[in-house]
């Protein structure tokens, strides 16, 4: 494609509609992705059989494609410096394609493994790359707007694709959960070559001679970082201290040794064909983005360890089925997708800081009300608090981000969409492993254990406790979120 294919040659072309299009083409791609990292979670039990693999082995189909995301959304602002936004996007489109067929079709479960990390890779890539278009393609009185459309978009991937996907299973077996990102996936390949940029800027390929080389360096002690800071917490989690200790000890040194690096680099004089760092400590000078990295964090902490801890509550707390739960999660999923586009709507209009504050006190209030269900709650009562919590998620999602990296300089704000989504999920991760330690531990102090079949007070109180240490996060986060206000402008 020519390099003429600027965002401004674009939009002169495809007139006033063509910014919504170009959101359309990245989101139907995120959509891809994002589902690709849940749908595969209804298959496990069927995966399990078929291979003949215990829960051990079978773990990594879910670990393995987180690993391979987190690390490689790190790579992101390279990719677009080097080969462009629509070379880039596309690229990882193919590998999120060629790892969903090659997993629907793999007789080895090793192959299912390399599909699974194939398809981590091409996420970790595409999900930094909204937050990115928006901020150029929108202006600042659309931007909310805009991110509230996305997120309403995407919330959709994760809230229908675990439910798409068992009736797959049921009907067609475990490989037709990897087939299902192929439609998205040729979707937004056909719409990226028509509406995706070359690059923002005509100025961005004016040498690419000169484009940096990659941090391999960093990049490899990034990955060290994240899998043992995961494994460590896994480990803890299953009771292997001396492991844990050792693990979490190699991921603080190999995080010190990467900080290190990373400022080395930034120091050194750039050449024609200089490696720049892969994470850009820059970044952190900003108030406003180094608060909202912290809170970012947080609400990774939270948002996942919730989905973790809420349906082992339902089920394995107050006794309710499976498909019980699905019903009672149902309004909480429409009630997060009502508020994303109207909250996207006021942050155009109303400082992001008290929108994510209000989300954060909200998210902070669900997980508090908890504490008053018992074995005898009507379930209305469960299911308006879950709604609440929701609520609070659809005040964060659109705003989080544009309060963050609103105050970038634009050469800033790829590598700020990358590393705000690589810390998310990095705080993700731990969420989810936090909470199974917290819940492990107040269950033994109470002398309960989830193996034994039947409820009674004492177990949900420990589920109770759990919920009250989400709730302190949230709230403890809140003073990071007021630090996202823009002391020189009314924002």
């Amino acid at each position: 494609m020519p390099s003429t294919d600027t965002l401004a040659s674009l939009q002169t072309r495809h007139g006033e509609r063509y910014r919504w299009l170009l959101l359309l083409s990245v989101m139907i791609g995120t959509m891809a992705s994002i589902m690709s990292s849940t749908i595969i979670n209804v298959a496990v039990p069927d995966m399990s059989r078929y291979f003949g693999l215990g829960q051990d082995r079978m773990q990594w189909v879910s670990s393995g494609f987180m690993v391979a995301m987190t690390v490689s959304m790190l790579t992101t602002p390279w990719l677009l410096s080097r080969f462009g936004y629509r070379t880039t996007y596309a690229w990882a489109m193919l590998l999120l394609l060629a790892g969903g067929i090659a997993g629907g079709f793999s007789r080895n479960f090793d192959l299912v493994l390399l599909a699974r990390v194939a398809e981590g890779l091409a996420s970790g890539v595409v999900q930094p790359i909204p937050a990115i278009i928006i901020l150029h393609a929108f202006g600042s009185n659309e931007q909310g707007r805009a991110s509230g459309v996305f997120g309403m978009g995407v919330v959709l991937a994760p809230a229908i694709g675990p439910s798409i996907g068992g009736l797959l299973v049921d009907w067609f077996g475990w490989r037709s959960t990897f087939f299902m990102v192929v439609p998205f996936c040729l979707a937004s390949l056909y719409m990226g070559q028509r509406f995706i940029p070359t690059f923002t800027t005509t100025s961005d390929d004016a040498a690419p001679a000169n484009k940096p080389t990659l941090d391999w360096r960093g990049l490899g002690l990034a990955t060290a970082v994240t899998l043992c800071l995961l494994n460590g917490l896994v480990s803890l989690h299953n009771g292997g201290f001396v492991h844990s200790a050792l693990m979490l000890g190699t991921a603080a040194l190999a995080l010190l040794v990467f900080v290190k690096w990373q400022r080395r680099l930034s120091h050194i004089h750039r050449g024609p064909h200089q490696q720049t760092p892969l994470m850009n400590l820059a970044l952190f000078n900003h108030r406003q983005f180094a608060m909202g990295s912290l809170v970012s964090f947080i609400y990774g902490t939270a948002l996942f360890g919730s989905t973790y801890l809420l349906p082992v509550y339902l089920q394995m707390g107050l006794g309710l089925s499976a498909s019980y739960v699905g019903t009672i999660m149902l309004p909480a999923g429409i009630a997060l997708a009502i508020t994303i586009p109207l909250v996207g709507r006021l942050a155009d209009k109303h400082p992001t800081h008290v929108l994510v504050s209000i989300g954060l006190l909200l998210l902070a209030l669900g997980f508090a009300l908890m504490v008053t269900v018992g074995l005898g709650t009507a379930i209305a009562f469960i299911v308006g608090w879950v709604v609440v919590g929701r609520i609070g998620l659809g005040f964060i999602l659109p705003s989080l981000n544009l309060g963050a990296m609103r105050g970038l300089s634009k050469h800033l704000i790829p590598q700020g969409s990358s590393v705000i989504n690589f810390v998310r999920t990095v705080g993700g991760a731990v969420g989810v492993s936090v909470c199974a330690i917290v819940l492990e531990w107040r269950l033994t102090a109470r002398g309960q254990s989830l193996a034994h079949p039947n409820t009674n007070p004492e177990r949900l109180a420990a589920f109770n406790e759990s919920f009250l240490m989400l709730a302190a996060l949230c709230a403890i986060a809140v003073v990071a979120a007021w630090q996202l206000r823009d002391n020189k402008s009314k924002r």
